[in-house]
């Protein structure tokens, strides 16, 4: 829940600028009240938090600990070969609480693990998801750009039901990486739901999209979930470059970062009821996990790969992170 401070500072700068903008008391009044009833109407509530401390917690759970839970970045891309059921097996046997797997369809609808548009960065083939059926993505090597990819040659990508099965085999918590399709992401992961209940105690799902966290509680609001993010992203890759060459793209993009920003920390959590925020490791801070402890959201930062950083999130933030390796410390992917 938004404290009673975020509720009015929230309030009182949507009167101000609707204020400022139109000069008539009487809209102001009416839209700041609109948007106080929008918020009543259709936000989602948070999910309990006993089945959100299993989830993101699950080997103290019953003791009512908060362990830090180690979660493998695309099933851990820099031990194994990504998104694949090798990776999801390494992770499991190097010691990992979790997995993070990216979700991605096939031109044909399959749901599969995959993390990019295009098959060309992780495979031997080339084309994009959309013109490939799960027949011709079927054949392709997995691990055939790995840096390990001789210890694990003939990688198949594989199916969202796949994955999921493994998982639950080894008892490895799922965080579920959406980054698109919403209808289909929603419809997907209710029949896995539904197929497997142990979900509802073993898995979350994420995305940098709004819409993609609102459709999944509007398709099952028992489905723990997170909104993840990284300030600037729309206008600067990873690493800081900008994404456009053009000036004047990149200042709206720069200033559409600001307003996503601010409407993620006063509304949007609160309309899509999540349980974390998967935030990038150097926005994470003391203060900042207190911020969001205090409206009910865990802290989940990504990519740690250090071990000087895992010791920092482990010991002093004591907040579950998301890392690419289990075993060495490697470079980031963003």
């Amino acid at each position: 829940m938004l404290q009673l401070g975020d509720e009015v500072t929230l309030y009182s700068v949507v009167f101000v600028v609707v204020l400022l903008g139109t000069r008539s008391p009487v809209w102001t009044t009416v839209l700041t009240a609109s948007l106080y009833l929008f918020l009543g109407l259709f936000r989602f509530p948070q999910v309990p938090a006993g089945r959100v401390q299993r989830v993101l917690h699950p080997a103290n759970a019953a003791a009512g600990s908060a362990k830090v839970s180690v979660v493998a970045h695309r099933g851990g891309g820099h031990d194994a070969p990504e998104n694949t059921i090798a990776a999801i097996r390494e992770a499991s046997k190097n010691g990992a609480t979790g997995v993070e797997l990216d979700l991605e369809f096939s031109a044909d609808g399959v749901p599969i693990l995959m993390h990019d548009e295009t098959v060309d960065r992780t495979t031997n083939g080339t084309g994009p998801l959309s013109q490939m059926r799960f027949s011709d993505l079927r054949k392709l090597d997995a691990s055939a750009k790995h840096r390990l990819r001789e210890k694990f040659v003939g990688e198949k990508i594989p199916t969202l039901e796949e994955a999921v099965e493994e998982c639950i085999k080894l008892q490895l918590t799922i965080y579920f990486d959406v980054k698109g399709h919403p209808d289909e992401a929603a419809a997907a992961l209710e029949e896995l739901y539904r197929k497997h209940p142990i979900l509802y105690n073993s898995s979350i799902v994420c995305s940098f999209e709004p819409k993609v966290i609102y459709r999944m509680r509007q398709s099952d609001p028992e489905v723990v979930t997170a909104l993840t993010h990284r300030p600037w992203h729309l206008s600067r890759f990873g690493d800081g470059a900008p994404r456009f060459s053009s000036p004047l793209k990149h200042h709206w993009m720069t200033l559409m970062d600001i307003v996503l920003d601010s409407a993620l920390h006063h509304i949007l959590w609160k309309l899509c009821g999540i349980s974390a925020l998967l935030i990038q490791k150097n926005f994470v801070s003391p203060d900042y996990v207190h911020y969001w402890a205090q409206r009910g959201v865990h802290v989940v930062a990504w990519t740690v790969n250090t071990k000087v950083e895992k010791e920092y999130y482990e010991e002093l933030l004591q907040v579950n992170y998301i890392t690419d390796s289990l075993v060495e410390d490697c470079e980031p992917h963003y």
